[in-house]
């Protein structure tokens, strides 16, 4: 999630750098992660991998906005740069929404129908390759967030940070279908999701700023 506080640093500041490369690197994964989860999803006709790569597309979105606030969008007046990054603030904060509402409702139906989703081994990697991934990366945006006093960079480190807490999700629901045919434990995984995409939409449309 952006961050409209004030930040110190300097475009030529190795760590400044070494914060681009690591959002890079995130996106990529993310982008990546999305495709992965959403064939694998259509596949095995899960809702949690579906639902687990919506939200990798949101992610993508932000962090991509958040690059762009860190390079061109600096070059920018104040007044302007807010305006554009309230704006983005608020169609991300939309499109968790939309995705919220569609996860709860194909979780739902998928319970209701009583259709199970087939077996996903492809999706219990995927989760435990995001489980390992998200921390590594959250820890690294911490540290270059504190010692670059940037509270954008810190608020994408606990971000990435919630996503392994989803990825966790992902794969209890997946491997419960796996190993013990639980497959109610994949739309249920789904709400999990719809919680988390409510709960960032709502953060996102209200704009909140960490400012201590």
């Amino acid at each position: 999630m952006l961050d409209n506080c004030e930040e110190n640093f300097h475009p030529s500041d190795p760590l400044y750098k070494k914060g681009l490369r690591i959002e890079y690197f995130n996106v990529s994964y993310n982008i990546l992660e999305a495709m992965a989860a959403l064939l694998l999803g259509g596949i095995a006709s899960s809702v949690a991998l579906i639902g687990f790569g919506l939200d990798s597309i949101v992610e993508s979105l932000s962090g991509l906005a958040l690059i762009w606030r860190l390079t061109k969008g600096t070059t920018l007046a104040k007044d302007e740069e807010e305006k554009i990054e309230v704006r983005a603030q608020k169609f991300v904060a939309v499109t968790f929404f939309i995705l919220g509402v569609y996860v709860l409702v194909q979780s739902v139906l998928t319970l209701l129908d009583g259709n199970p989703p087939k077996e996903s081994l492809g999706g219990i990697i995927l989760a435990i390759l995001s489980l390992i991934i998200m921390p590594l990366l959250g820890k690294a945006k911490m540290k270059v967030g504190k010692e670059l006093n940037s509270r954008a960079l810190i608020a994408d480190a606990k971000e990435t940070f919630a996503c392994a807490f989803l990825s966790i999700a992902l794969l209890l629901g997946l491997a419960a279908n796996y190993f013990w045919g639980f497959w109610q434990a994949d739309p249920l995984a789904g709400f999990v999701i719809v919680y988390y995409l409510i709960k960032e939409g709502k953060e996102n449309w209200e704009g909140e700023c960490e400012c201590n």
